[in-house]
């Protein structure tokens, strides 16, 4: 190794969301698209956490951040809803129970 070269070995790896993980989340993107609440996302890979941010407009600040914090797993669970505002809307250990609160805006009332 040269004195210039960063040793890899040192610096965590990045946190993604998994293949299952990400079917979840595309499954309900997919959903809120159809309904006409979404328009975009992004995802970033950290080293602390993943991040799947939910856009109505390319150009805003996200809607929503579904967030993966594999260090909480043991705690109070490792995904969490974020709001506009920074609020934790749900958080948990089963993905699909708190991707739960993001669904109540695709039940509408029925005259």
């Amino acid at each position: 190794m040269t004195p210039h070269s960063p040793d890899t070995s040192l610096q965590p790896p990045q946190i993604a969301f998994h293949r299952t993980e990400l079917s979840v989340i595309l499954g309900l993107y997919g959903r809120m698209v159809a309904a006409g609440e979404w328009r975009d996302y992004g995802i970033s890979c950290l080293r602390e956490m993943a991040v799947f941010s939910v856009f109505r407009r390319a150009a805003e600040h996200p809607l929503y951040r579904i967030e993966k914090h594999p260090k909480l797993r043991l705690r109070q669970g490792q995904y969490a809803v974020i709001g506009m505002d920074g609020q934790v809307l749900k958080r948990g250990h089963d993905l699909r129970q708190v991707l739960r609160v993001l669904e109540r805006k695709l039940i509408r009332v029925v005259d």
